[in-house]
């Protein structure tokens, strides 16, 4: 399929509607030396909103500010000026809290928990249900690809296992608001796609999503908007097809020509005007998109010791509640299915008695009748006389 560099892009769609969660106005912090001098501005004056079910997207440099709003967006840091709104709340508040979901730059986990326990651990910091709490932990580390390895420690995990249970402990508690920092950072190919693809099935059911990464793939396969900081301030900020689009270019794509065919369209082209801009190739897709068909090619013939790809989004995150009838309903269904032939009873013959009863109701018959035991010995009456004596003396030294 030839490309002709001359397709329009098409114009951005309208920014979509829907509650604004997080509201940022003027946002400032200086950080200060001992004696309360300043000695670096690390956001300065940024304003920005992002939206219910949106994918909002920070980028820039390295100190250029990115992970200071995140940390004002979470209430860990305090602004020097501006003000910063999660949900219509201030960012320390307790109930805010409860829906945010968070994955650090780095994983800060108990390396003697195991996986399951992990997840245990946070989920009962939110107060979930102890059922709750299993049942989405199952979810979850079938979700991240960590299902065979529950039950060793976080410790033994490598950087890219560290990052998939992490992961699936900042959506323990089902977030409307999810905050990542470089959540792709020692996943292999196949890992990154599932947690775009996990972004993507967040944000159709409405949770926000704010994804700070240097990988900017990613980052434009995914997000929504996003802004780009440099030295603290906001350089840039919009969609994504509003920022890459080529205003001055066009890209026309067609099913392969004939070669009279494309001569002629190539003609017109150049009688218009174009002549040496006109360009014909054909289109390629990225290495990821080749990386993932070699791959799921090869899992039909090749086993691995590696990691595997996770399971679908877990349930709970899809919005589908555990249907109390789903059990009945499949153990019905396995009640119905056509049952193997039965086998005939088998046939149970009672053993012959190993003593003879003839023999023995003879023995009893002749028995001799058992003696009577004979009677208790008689014993003589207790001589009193003597007794009384001496109690008569007692009793008249008395008195």
């Amino acid at each position: 399929m030839p490309v002709i560099e001359a397709e329009q892009t098409p114009a951005s769609p309208p920014a979509r509607n829907g509650d604004i969660v997080v509201s940022v106005r003027g946002l400032t912090k200086v950080f200060k030396d001992f004696w309360g001098r300043p000695k670096a501005r690390a956001v300065d004056n940024i304003e920005f909103d992002v939206r219910r079910g949106e994918v909002f997207g920070l980028l820039g440099p390295n100190g250029s500010g990115k992970s200071t709003t995140v940390k004002l967006m979470l209430g860990l840091l305090y602004p020097t000026k501006g003000y910063l709104e999660v949900f219509g709340r201030s960012p320390r508040h307790v109930a805010t809290k409860e829906r945010i979901g968070y994955l650090p730059e780095e994983s800060y986990l108990y390396r003697y928990l195991d996986s399951a326990e992990t997840l245990d651990f946070f989920g009962n910091l939110f107060h979930l249900k102890a059922a709750d709490r299993k049942t989405r932990s199952e979810q979850l580390l079938e979700m991240v690809g960590l299902g065979q390895v529950r039950r060793r420690t976080v410790g033994e995990f490598s950087k890219g296992m560290q990052r998939r249970i992490g992961l699936a402990q900042a959506l323990i508690n089902d977030p409307d608001l999810v905050i990542l920092d470089e959540p792709t950072s020692g996943l292999d190919p196949i890992g990154c796609r599932e947690v775009k693809d996990l972004i993507v099935a967040l944000a159709r059911r409405g949770k926000t999503v704010i994804l700070s990464s240097h990988l900017l793939a990613d980052v434009e396969d995914v997000c929504d908007r996003v802004v780009i900081y440099y030295g603290g301030r906001i350089q840039a900020m919009g969609s994504l097809k509003e920022l890459l689009a080529t205003p001055d270019r066009v890209r026309i794509t067609t099913p392969v020509l004939p070669r009279p065919t494309l001569e002629r369209v190539l003609e017109i082209l150049r009688q218009e005007g174009a002549g040496d801009q006109v360009r014909v190739d054909n289109p390629t897709q990225n290495l990821e998109s080749y990386f993932l068909s070699v791959v799921e090619r090869a899992k039909q013939t090749e086993e691995t010791s590696g990691a595997t790809s996770g399971a679908r989004v877990a349930a709970y995150l899809r919005g589908e509640a555990d249907q109390p009838g789903a059990q009945t309903d499949r153990l019905l269904e396995r009640l119905t299915l056509p049952s193997a032939e039965e086998l005939p009873a088998p046939v149970v013959t009672a053993p012959a008695p190993a003593v003879d009863e003839a023999k023995l109701a003879t023995l009893l018959e002749n028995r001799p009748e058992p003696a009577a035991p004979p009677p208790p010995p008689k014993t003589p009456p207790a001589d009193l006389s003597k007794a009384d004596e001496k109690l008569a003396d007692l009793l008249g030294g008395k008195s």
